[in-house]
């Protein structure tokens, strides 16, 4: 039943996607995020999520627990909405404002500027946190030549329409291939700065510590350090209390670990990586994805 389900799903979501869009941003997404506390207890995941909580803090209460957790069902139900809303989100001060405009701190500004001036392309990286799609949609929207890292979807029409609706947002998109890292190699050394998430499980990574559990990290961001010399820096955004409007960052450079013969040292430095990924989610723990399987 594949040929046949698989383009009825896509036709689906095309719909729902582009009809979302004609919908107030911030209303849908209450809604969602409210329907989600409600719908997301019942599933799988829940379990899930509360396990890995409960390992990664063992001194949280129950009652700790599952407000983390209201707030992470709360966080994905926002979240789908916004993907279909993402061209409506501006930068303070970069461009015409709108509705949604994303602020930052005096110290990302400074960064920011730094990174314009050297001229250098960078290795930025985020995490599922908040909104992870803004992120890759500000650096265009600062002028910054980018391209994004994505995982293509296993529907092509769910696939084609991601693309469509990234595309003119975030630069060129690189698929998950075996040709990426040559790719991403290539654009950072024709100054084309690139970005990916680096918080999932990667099956022939690097190992790494997280929440002092054991995981494996994709060595990619180190690699093209390695490669290229460029500079590494986290990119977040933080959901406000209102649930609805977001601050974002910049980090300074995350300096690369170095074995004796002065060589990048790859698990040293997606260590380091990942150290930056666990002080953010202890920050803002209900915006980080829980529901997925980082420790294996």
């Amino acid at each position: 039943m594949k040929p046949v389900l698989d383009p009825a799903l896509g036709a689906l979501t095309v719909g729902l996607l582009r009809a979302v869009h004609w919908m107030d941003r911030r209303r849908s997404a209450n809604f969602a995020g409210a329907f989600m506390r409600k719908v997301g207890p019942l599933l799988k995941e829940h379990r899930l999520g509360r396990e890995n909580l409960r390992a990664a803090y063992p001194e949280k209460s129950d009652a700790e627990i599952e407000k983390i957790l209201g707030g992470v069902w709360d966080n994905l139900g926002r979240l789908a909405i916004e993907f279909a809303h993402l061209d409506d989100f501006s930068i303070a001060g970069f461009e015409t404002p709108t509705r949604d405009i994303i602020t930052y701190a005096p110290e990302t500004a400074e960064r920011f500027e730094r990174i314009r001036t050297s001229g250098q392309a960078m290795i930025g990286f985020g995490a599922h946190l908040a909104n992870w799609e803004i992120p890759g949609v500000g650096a265009t929207k600062l002028g910054v030549k980018s391209a994004v890292l994505y995982r293509r979807p296993g529907i092509p029409a769910i696939s084609d329409l991601i693309v469509k609706l990234r595309a003119p947002l975030m630069g060129e998109l690189v698929p998950t291939t075996l040709e990426a890292p040559v790719r991403l190699a290539r654009l950072l050394q024709s100054g084309v700065s690139v970005g990916m998430l680096a918080d999932q499980h990667y099956t022939r990574g690097v190992a790494v510590t997280f929440f002092g559990r054991p995981c494996l990290a994709n060595p990619l961001i180190a690699l093209l350090a390695r490669q290229t010399g460029a500079p590494i820096r986290g990119l977040r955004v933080v959901r406000n209390p209102d649930g609805n409007s977001f601050w974002g960052e910049i980090t300074d450079e995350v300096k690369p670990a170095r074995d004796a013969d002065g060589r990048i040292d790859i698990a040293g430095t997606m260590q380091a990586v990942t150290a930056v990924i666990e002080s953010w989610v202890r920050e803002y723990p209900e915006q980080w994805l829980w529901l997925h399987r980082r420790w294996r």
